[in-house]
């Protein structure tokens, strides 16, 4: 983050949510809204050329749509991170940006206090992993239409960082891993970044779909 506090971009079809959540977010301090983009074209080139933190991206966008954009944005180095937004929660094109690269995502009927909230943890380089609802949505869609990437990358971790990632995709926190396995936080926190350098992935979010799109954790398939 920039001297102006945390960059962001917000990416929506509609004009009135674009400039909405524009408005809300400058609000804020330590929020500066760089640019706002009407597709996933525009945002793509809004943010290579201003270098935001965090993108706020709608799903459904006309000439490129937010799924595409995202994972554009996600291939290059220091790539911002991405929230998806929403207007319900089990949504399949939710499920394929977050298999694409975003941190997160966010209903559109969030309130200020949520999204703002939402913003500071993803900037700080936290997922997003609304407990009930994010890991509800991999598991279902996961389970509808596995991508089974190869195991050979899962191979690449120690029985106890395979461990910690099966307890992850349950949505366990760090507080809650260091309490299962028995050892300090310090010692969860060094086991996630190992498991996320070695997956060449960049949050916990990535490693949730990973261990369900793998086998490694099997969706319910009930309740």
């Amino acid at each position: 983050m920039s001297g102006d506090g945390i960059r962001l971009v917000v990416a929506d079809d509609h004009e009135i949510v674009r400039v909405g959540y524009a408005g809300l977010l400058a609000t804020q301090p330590d929020f500066t809204v760089v640019g706002t983009a009407r597709d996933g074209a525009e945002a793509v080139r809004v943010c290579r050329e201003q270098d935001p933190d965090v993108v706020l991206m709608d799903v459904r966008m006309p000439v490129m749509d937010g799924i595409e954009a995202t994972a554009r944005l996600h291939a290059v180095p220091d790539a911002p991170r991405v929230l998806v937004l929403t207007t319900f929660d089990l949504d399949e094109h939710v499920y394929d940006a977050l298999a694409a690269g975003a941190s997160g995502f966010l209903l559109k009927d969030v309130t200020a206090e949520r999204l703002f909230e939402a913003v500071r943890v993803v900037a700080a380089g936290e997922a997003l992993l609304a407990p009930a609802i994010t890991r509800r949505l991999i598991a279902e869609f996961a389970r509808i239409r596995p991508k089974a990437p190869a195991r050979g990358t899962l191979d690449a971790l120690t029985p106890r960082e395979t461990d910690v990632l099966r307890l992850l995709a349950q949505g366990l926190s760090n507080p809650e891993l260091a309490q299962r396995l028995h050892v300090g936080e310090q010692t969860v926190k060094t086991h996630v970044s190992r498991i996320l350098s070695k997956l060449g992935l960049r949050d916990r979010t990535q490693a949730v779909v990973m261990a369900y799109e793998s086998g490694l954790v099997v969706p319910r398939t009930g309740g």
